[in-house]
């Protein structure tokens, strides 16, 4: 099975975002080194403990660094940006890493109200606008404006020897059906999403048309996991994240991901730590490796692509390195 990393670059309590974003290309390094499909890094503004908001910036760092790995974005929020300077962005990235390079394209705020407005003060007329917007990207990309359109002239350069491959990135059937009518791959993120995963895959792989970029449907589904040798550990290792979303629930968590100790701290009622968890796989080796096997099957995709957040830099490398394990 292809299994990919969705990186959010996690600051934990006692550490620097310095240290957040150096521990982020260790990662893509070691995810290169076991054999990981493609590395991902999100973006977020202001948001509690997550330390990037510049995948584009990030993802030239971790280039230099590996070679082989597919690197993208997971994803750019297009309803803050133009297309053409995404374009841009993504055609030098293209050129200096050949083939290796995923557009994934998300319309989330990825942070508070305020952050929106501080850094586009339009996000909402973006958000209605994105289906014209991704067009223009994709023409952009493609470089194949009709002779009478305003931009005709204009070229992303430097355009690339292989091309950025677009991507959307949805937690809904709006998401699915608009990357099956543009031709797009398509990932469904399930640890954010409380909507029906198999209902939205089936709407993209049922109405896709296919583009210059993609001939099939092409699907991610990313999970959040974490792993460690025993469930009894695992279950350790995810208290603290728990904690911090809880605390990001409550309006707090700014000060990172709180230690295995703290949690310890924390008492969760079942009801409580039931609903953080839903989305959550925690487990060993074998249980992880089921679970995500049946996630495969039962909503027919071509790819798991995972996310974990824990206090401990080392334990998240463990994590990935038991999965990576599992399937080998």
């Amino acid at each position: 099975m292809k299994l990919s990393i969705l990186d959010q670059s996690p600051i934990s309590v006692g550490y620097t975002p310095k240290e957040a974003l150096e521990a982020s290309v260790h990662l893509a390094k070691k995810a290169e080194e076991l054999g990981y499909e493609r590395y991902w890094i999100a973006e977020h503004h202001d948001f509690p403990a997550l330390s990037c908001p510049a995948p584009e910036v990030m993802l030239s760092y971790i280039g230099a660094q590996t070679k082989t790995i597919r690197i993208g974005a997971g994803a750019i929020l297009l309803p803050h940006y133009k297309p053409y300077k995404v374009a841009e962005t993504f055609h030098l990235l293209a050129t200096l890493f050949p083939g290796r390079i995923d557009l994934g394209i998300g319309r989330a705020p990825g942070g508070s109200a305020e952050a929106s407005m501080a850094l586009s003060d339009n996000y909402l007329k973006g958000v209605r606008e994105l289906p014209e917007a991704l067009e223009e990207l994709l023409h952009f990309i493609r470089n194949d404006f009709s002779s009478d359109h305003l931009f005709q002239k204009v070229t992303a350069s430097p355009f690339p020897p292989v091309a950025p491959a677009p991507w959307l990135l949805g937690t809904s059937e709006r998401s699915a059906a608009l990357a099956a009518k543009m031709g797009m791959a398509y990932a469904f993120g399930h640890f954010m999403s409380d909507k029906d995963v198999k209902k939205s895959i089936a709407t993209y792989q049922e109405s896709f048309q296919a583009s210059p970029e993609l001939k099939q449907p092409k699907t991610i589904l990313a999970a959040s996991v974490i792993c460690a040798e025993t469930t009894e550990r695992a279950e350790e290792v995810a208290s603290s994240y728990l904690l911090w979303k809880r605390q990001v629930e409550a309006g707090e968590g700014r000060q990172g991901i709180s230690s295995i100790e703290e949690a310890k701290k924390y008492s969760f009622n079942a009801e409580e730590k039931k609903r953080l968890s839903q989305k959550l796989i925690i487990g060993n080796p074998d249980e992880v490796s089921q679970r995500l096997l049946e996630f495969k099957d039962m909503y027919k995709v071509d790819e798991v692509m995972i996310v974990t957040i824990t206090h401990s830099y080392r334990d998240r490398i463990k994590s990935y390195e038991l999965v990576a394990d599992a399937f080998k």
